[in-house]
C-alpha cells in the first residue's frame, strides 16, 4: 500500500488516513484543548474502506500519521453473474472481478454496460459510485 505523512491537524472528515495499517475514510474528528501539561490532541472516527469496521485513534495534532494513496479509476462492466462483477479498466482494458457492492443505492443501478468508478488502495479494489449518477 503507497502512503503518505501528514499531520493530525491537516486531516478532515470524508479523507483517508490508514489506521493498524487498514485504509479508512474519516467519518469525525474531535479535537480537545490544550491542558496544563500538555498539547492538543484529535479523537479521530473513521470506518475501513473494504471491511466497514468502525476505528477509533486519539493522536496529539502535531503528531504525523499515514494516510494511503488512493487511485479512482473508471470501468465498465462487462457481465453481471450473481452477486460477481466482471469489470474492464477502461484506460488499461485489464479485466477483473470484483463483488457487488453493499450499499443499495450502488447495487441497483449496476447493470452489463454501466460505466463504474472504483478504488484502488494496495491491489483491493472497491466499487465507489456509479458514473453519470
Amino acid at each position: 500500500m503507497d502512503i503518505r505523512i501528514e499531520e493530525v491537524r491537516s486531516l478532515k472528515p470524508g479523507r483517508y488516513i490508514a489506521i493498524d495499517g487498514v485504509p479508512c475514510k474519516i467519518t469525525a474528528i474531535v479535537h480537545s484543548k490544550p491542558g496544563k501539561h500538555g498539547g492538543a490532541k484529535a479523537n479521530i472516527s473513521a470506518v475501513g474502506i473494504f471491511d466497514n469496521q468502525r476505528r477509533n485513534i486519539t493522536r496529539p495534532t502535531g503528531d504525523k500519521v499515514e494516510v494511503p494513496v488512493i487511485e479512482k479509476k473508471s470501468a465498465q462492466v462487462i457481465n453481471v453473474i450473481g452477486d460477481r462483477l466482471q469489470l474492464m479498466d477502461n484506460e488499461s482494458f485489464e479485466t477483473f472481478e470484483l463483488g457487488m457492492p453493499e450499499e443499495e443505492e450502488l447495487k441497483g443501478g449496476i447493470s452489463q454496460g454501466a460505466e463504474v468508478l472504483y478504488m484502488e488502495v494496495g491491489g483491493s479494489k472497491k466499487i465507489a459510485q456509479i458514473k453519470g449518477k
